[in-house]
């Protein structure tokens, strides 16, 4: 176990803590060292390793499917090709099976957000200890490698979202169409001043409806990957509590690693298609 002196409390706090810049009491700038100096950062701080490791894996998704495109050919294709179509008739199939609009932009939305989300939550099987002790030789002190168990990466992403199917709701429907979609259900009648008195609850129950999407497509992910990282970061644990205990930590990871495979793949499945689906309900009137 990494950081043989710290309590088992002092490993997993230092495990679940980001490496944070941000601005100091003082107005001055710079990295946190402790997570309550972290806290007092504020709003505004800034969890570079979340940053990091976020933009480092959509790069290298671009540029292995880059590579794949222009490498492309008619006759049989090598590894990576027959992989990159097989995922893209994959995706391709979902968009057809939850979207029945026309929208150019949602099958590329679709596999970007898969394979991103999948890279990002792939991390989490990396031994918990090997970057962070890596990231200490560099005299970093603090490293989450896994950016799928960070708030405010699950949140920008299901933000950017939201702001989508704002967008086409206002694009397709119109203003005066989304407001009436927020206005006007679920309770309406063919008496004007029924509706008109209705007005106010059909509308906190829409927009409750409306914000709940992105709320729930980014606290699903976070949750589920964050529980994921906890027990890995808590059988790592049981190395350093003895020889038997050490033994069944190993078993123990080895047996949720496999299974964690299937919530990495599930969550990005889960989280594209809810993206899809909302998109559509952007598309059409309810």
């Amino acid at each position: 176990m990494a950081g043989d002196t710290l309590t088992s409390s002092g490993y997993i706090k230092h495990h679940l803590t980001n490496l944070t810049f941000g601005k100091y009491p003082d107005g001055s700038w710079g990295m946190a060292h402790s997570a309550a100096e972290a806290k007092e950062m504020g709003f505004w701080a800034i969890h570079v390793d979340t940053m990091f490791w976020s933009i480092s894996l959509g790069i290298l998704f671009l540029y292995f499917f880059s590579k794949a495109a222009k490498q492309a050919t008619v006759g049989v294709p090598n590894g990576l090709q027959n992989f990159v179509e097989w995922l893209v008739d994959f995706i391709d199939d979902s968009v057809r099976g939850s979207f029945s609009a026309r929208n150019a932009l949602v099958a590329p939305l679709a596999l970007t957000i898969f394979v991103w989300i999948f890279l990002q939550n792939l991390m989490d099987l990396v031994p918990v200890d090997v970057i962070p002790e890596l990231a200490k030789l560099l005299g970093i002190h603090y490293m989450k490698v896994v950016p799928s168990t960070d708030p405010n990466a699950t949140f920008g992403m299901a933000i950017g979202v939201f702001i989508l199917v704002l967008f086409y709701s206002i694009k397709i429907k119109g203003i005066g169409g989304f407001a009436g979609e927020l206005t006007l259900q679920p309770f309406s009648s063919n008496n004007v001043l029924v509706n008109i008195l209705f007005i106010p609850v059909n509308f906190i129950l829409e927009f409750v409806s409306l914000i709940a999407k992105p709320i729930s497509l980014a606290l699903r992910l976070f949750g589920n990957m964050y529980a994921g990282e906890m027990i890995f970061i808590l059988i790592a644990i049981m190395y350093n509590a003895g020889l038997i205990l050490g033994l069944f930590g190993g078993v123990l990871q080895l047996g949720w690693a496999i299974f964690h495979i299937l919530i990495i793949t599930l969550q990005a499945f889960i989280f594209m298609t809810l993206t899809i689906v909302y998109l559509d309900m952007a598309h059409h009137e309810h």
